[in-house]
């Protein structure tokens, strides 16, 4: 296995998916790697790129397109599939129609013909649709980079990426696609923001209908930025002119057709079942589906996902007050952020944390700005940033550690790459994964070091495992764990 990263929430058609409206016909995924509505299009951040979104926190450039992932040496990759949710726009912002537009576009590097179709368009599960057929349009279809023959292919299994694993070569290489869905709105719901418009029926089937896909999604999200009628959501917005659109369904529970949703999705029937994944969702729909796991599910093996997350560093949802640990005072505190007792109790459901690379979320506003540099130098960059990283994968593995739980087991990469970040400084894409692991190496070896007698003798492990299961070898574990 390539020693390399394993990301388990990532985007790589949202940018090129979005272009590929402005072509005729629309929605096609092109070979040709120079245009860009192609999956295969690299468009690494130049100098320009590069500081527009240091001063605007906004992200132009491709970080997962599948050529970026190739030059990685990224063999698998969780893609994450999103219809775009239609309540990022509004009918007029400051009087003007097209403000939100402007904004939008900004934000997710798509095409205004993209947010044209967005507004117009009344149907979230096409959008959906519309995006799987996008990556199979050239699923297993070949393309050169650097003189070695690169493909793509969805998988339905862990024994599927064992084998494109084995049968690669050096002059012939296999990326390994495993299916996830962000948003459960996916299946037809909060299509209108002020107003339940879901059918229940209708809703039921078409999860039905994607069970049934060739490449059936790992896991989904249940919630993202705007209330879906299923359960509540976390704030997740704080630009001001789009933040009024998040309030209705914010910090509420599950709801009565959610129940029926989260029964269907864990139904494991004909081995059918898609895993829940709790990012996004709010405090009261989190709490609520843990007991339904302790209820409903008691008997079953259920993992809990978190694809794309941070730790805030507070106890529990119950005390929210501060946890014991200095790289505490460093974190984001947001309860979109999870806290202490979650993470037990994702460690101990044998579940998955995939650490978030968005400055915003796993850091607060103090540690950012302590880990700027005001002259250039790649060293003290990743020197610094790679602090915001390290103390969120030392938080977790002391308080497992703490709990006699294994300290290392539960932290991986969700870098929600290519979805609207604000990627850590340094580490723009796939590419950079490599760079900055030296620095976290040397984090985790300064930190053993001073600590090491502090921990369980099963958590003495060498710096480099430590590093080594955050990348690839904790994601690798979990599928070849839970995805059968």
């Amino acid at each position: 296995m390539s020693k390399s990263y394993i990301d388990i929430h990532c985007h790589p058609s949202l940018k090129p998916y979005g272009k590929s409206f402005k072509y005729e016909p629309p929605k096609q995924n092109n070979l040709n790697s120079g245009r860009k509505n192609s999956i295969w299009h690299y468009s690494p951040p130049n100098f320009i790129e590069r500081q527009f979104n240091k001063l605007l926190t906004l992200t132009k450039f491709t970080q997962t397109d599948l050529t970026a992932l190739a030059k990685a040496n990224c063999n698998t990759v969780v893609i994450s599939l999103y219809p775009f949710e239609k309540h990022f726009l509004k009918e007029k912002m400051l009087g003007f129609k097209f403000v939100s537009d402007i904004l939008v576009n900004l934000a997710a590097g798509v095409s205004q013909k993209r947010i044209d179709s967005l507004r117009n368009h009344n149907s979230y599960f096409q959008d959906l649709n519309d995006e799987y057929n996008y990556y199979m349009q050239l699923n297993n279809f070949a393309q050169v980079i650097d003189d070695v023959t690169y493909t793509y292919r969805l998988v339905n299994s862990y024994a599927e990426i064992s084998t494109n694993i084995t049968t690669s070569t050096s002059k012939r290489k296999i990326i390994s696609l495993v299916p996830s869905i962000e948003g459960a709105h996916a299946f037809e719901t909060g299509l209108n923001k002020d107003v339940n418009t879901a059918d229940e029926t209708t809703v039921l089937s078409n999860i039905d209908t994607v069970k049934n896909w060739d490449h059936k999604p790992f896991f989904i999200t249940l919630a993202h930025h705007f209330y879906n009628e299923i359960c509540g959501h976390a704030r997740s917005i704080n630009i001001g002119l789009i933040k009024k659109n998040q309030n209705r369904g914010l910090d509420t529970g599950i709801t009565d057709l959610g129940f029926k949703v989260i029964a269907k999705l864990l139904d494991s029937t004909n081995n059918k079942r898609i895993l829940i994944d709790i990012k996004h969702m709010s405090r009261a729909s989190r709490t609520r589906y843990y007991e339904l796991l302790d209820t409903v599910y008691a008997n079953e093996n259920i993992p809990i996902i978190v694809s794309h997350g941070a730790a805030n560093g507070r106890k529990s949802i119950e005390e929210p007050t501060i946890s014991s640990g200095e790289q505490n005072q460093y974190f984001n505190e947001e309860d979109i952020n999870l806290y202490d007792n979650e993470i037990l109790r994702i460690a101990k459901s044998k579940g998955i944390f995939g650490l978030q690379l968005d400055e915003r979320r796993i850091a607060n506003t103090k540690a950012i700005r302590a880990s700027r540099i005001y002259w250039p130098s790649k060293k003290r960059r990743y020197v610094n940033k790679s602090d915001l990283i390290w103390r969120q994968i030392r938080h977790i593995g002391e308080l497992l550690n703490n709990n006699n739980l294994f300290a290392w087991g539960t932290v991986a990469i969700g870098s929600d790459f290519d979805g609207i970040v604000n990627p850590i400084k340094g580490l723009w894409t796939a590419e950079n994964i490599k760079d900055i692991k030296p620095y976290l190496i040397e984090k985790a070896q300064d930190y053993l070091t001073n600590h090491k007698s502090q921990l369980l003798p099963q958590n003495q492990i060498s710096a480099e495992e430590i590093i080594d299961r955050v990348l690839y070898l904790n994601a690798d574990a979990f599928l070849k764990s839970n995805f059968n």
